[in-house]
């Protein structure tokens, strides 16, 4: 009954005021004697390869401060826990409701189904381009009546496709989306391979044209939009896609504006950020484990007033696959995994009857990955035993269910008709 009251209580208080900083004004709080005592058991199994305790960092914290930590405040190679650092600088920079727009314009007339100059796509850093889009994108222009383009398709800002990181590669592969190749058609006995045109492509005469500028046009034919930005980061954070964290950091302006963003999120000095890109690539990017934590609690606090979750933008044990598909992390925590050659991480948090929601992390190395993984999960569960579980557990920690985006292309038929 006391845990009971405690949770609702404490469901209540931050759903008011939203988790307290977890930066260098955090709270000492009092450590947990028994989750001090896992936290040495697991230093002492993760030890046992070889590795010295000093390359391996963790940080337990609930909201009265730290429960229990070892190496906490070290920088430590992370991997792809680089990229709550990159989620949160998205979210601080455009909002969890930012949709990336593509624009589709022409630089000459449309008449009789075809558009004499150059098809124009002006990307703004949408890094969930893909060809789904593409295709609903084609629809729309063929809706308008287009079917053929003399010009060129001209590519102006940053436009990604199919997670390739070049706009050249992007603009082919968007072009040979809205064109494909003839299918071979077999007819008659013996079987002749013949060309079986597709009856919706959209045939671009021109090659493809990167610019830095977009060049002047007489009219916008679609806009299309993204997913909105959290749904995006949550199919980046699921599947740990490096492109589009480094899409992301590209569109942020760079690797110091995203480092920057970052640690105002999370009220954090920039200088405990040590990273040298946006996915996690290279033992070179580090942050300490108590860092990552605080860096969870800031898009918490940031994600709420939009009425969502962490559970949003990251992985749920027990609901979603990607990266945790073969854990066994206890069901409903939040989680965000990391792996390099020698580097294995685990971060999140739960909400636990004893503590309220707690935030973690795990920072391991050494050659073992699989030992790490497996002890990783293995202190979950035992703290989560000693803490107690809610299941479920709150609305505050479970996915939200927003209304889906059904139409995304907006049509623009600007275009001036020849011959008027």
């Amino acid at each position: 009954m006391r845990f009971a009251s405690y949770s609702g209580m404490w469901v209540l208080w931050v759903l008011m005021v939203g988790f307290p900083p977890l930066g260098h004004t955090a709270l000492l709080g009092r450590v947990d004697l028994v989750a001090e005592t896992a936290v040495q058991h697991y230093i002492d199994g993760v030890v046992q390869g070889g590795e010295a305790s000093a390359r391996h960092g963790v940080w337990l914290q609930s909201e009265h401060g730290v429960l229990a930590h070892h190496q906490g405040n070290v920088p430590l190679p992370v991997a792809s826990l680089t990229k709550v650092a990159t989620t949160m600088a998205s979210l601080q920079t455009w909002g969890p409701m930012h949709q990336f727009v593509t624009m589709v314009e022409a630089t000459g007339p449309l008449q009789d189904g075809v558009l004499r100059g150059d098809l124009v796509v002006q990307g703004s850093g949408d890094p969930f381009f893909v060809t789904d889009d593409a295709l609903e994108l084609r629809r729309a222009l063929r809706g308008l009546g287009l079917k053929r383009v003399t010009g060129k398709l001209i590519i102006s800002g940053n436009f990604f496709m199919n997670f390739t990181p070049t706009s050249l590669a992007s603009g082919k592969l968007l072009k040979q989306t809205l064109a494909p190749p003839p299918a071979p058609r077999r007819t008659g006995k013996k079987r002749h391979a013949t060309p079986a045109a597709d009856p919706q492509a959209l045939i671009i005469d021109g090659p493809v044209e990167v610019v830095s500028f977009c060049p002047p046009t007489q009219g916008s034919l679609v806009r299309h939009r993204s997913l909105a930005l959290f749904k995006t980061l949550k199919r980046m954070n699921v599947y740990s896609n490096n492109a589009m964290a480094e899409m992301l950091t590209v569109s942020l302006g760079g690797l110091p504006q995203m480092v920057t963003q970052a640690a105002r999120g999370a009220r954090l000095p920039a200088v405990d950020l040590h990273l040298i890109n946006g996915s996690g690539l290279g033992p070179e990017n580090q942050l300490s484990a108590r860092t990552v934590c605080a860096l969870f609690s800031g898009i918490h606090n940031l994600l709420t007033p939009a009425k969502l979750t962490v559970a949003d933008v990251f992985p749920v044990a027990g609901t979603d696959r990607g990266t945790i598909r073969r854990r066994q992390i206890p069901a409903y925590t939040i989680v965000k995994t990391g792996t390099l050659r020698k580097v294995a991480t685990l971060a999140g948090g739960m909400f636990t009857r004893a503590h309220g929601p707690v935030w973690f992390a795990l920072i391991n190395q050494g050659p073992n990955l699989w030992n790490f993984r497996t002890q990783q999960d293995s202190l979950l569960h035992n703290l989560m035993g000693h803490w107690g579980a809610m299941a479920p557990p709150p609305a505050m920690f479970t996915p939200t269910i927003p209304g889906t985006e059904t139409i995304r292309n907006d049509i623009l038929p600007r275009v001036k008709a020849s011959g008027g």
